[in-house]
C-alpha cells in the first residue's frame, strides 16, 4: 500500500470506531433504564438484557477485527 492509501484506511478505522463507540455509548448510557423495565417483568429477563448489552460491545470489536483479518488476506 502507498502512502495516502494508508492514510485513508488509518482515517476510515478512526471514523468506524468512533461510530462504534458512540453507539455503544449511548446503549450503555440507556442499559440502567432497560434493565429496570425488564427487571420488573422478571429478574432473569433484566439480567439477561445486561449480559447481552455488555457482550455485545465486546462482539462489534471482535466481529470487526475478523472482518479486517480477513479482508486483507
Amino acid at each position: 500500500m502507498s502512502q495516502p492509501e494508508d492514510k485513508r484506511e488509518t482515517r476510515k478505522n478512526a471514523i468506524a470506531a468512533a461510530i462504534i463507540l458512540l453507539g455503544a455509548g449511548l446503549v450503555l448510557a440507556l442499559m440502567p433504564k432497560i434493565v429496570l423495565r425488564l427487571g420488573n417483568v422478571s429478574p432473569w429477563l433484566g439480567f439477561a438484557a445486561g449480559v447481552a448489552i455488555i457482550l455485545s460491545f465486546f462482539a462489534i470489536f471482535w466481529l470487526r477485527a475478523r472482518w479486517q483479518k480477513r479482508r486483507s488476506r
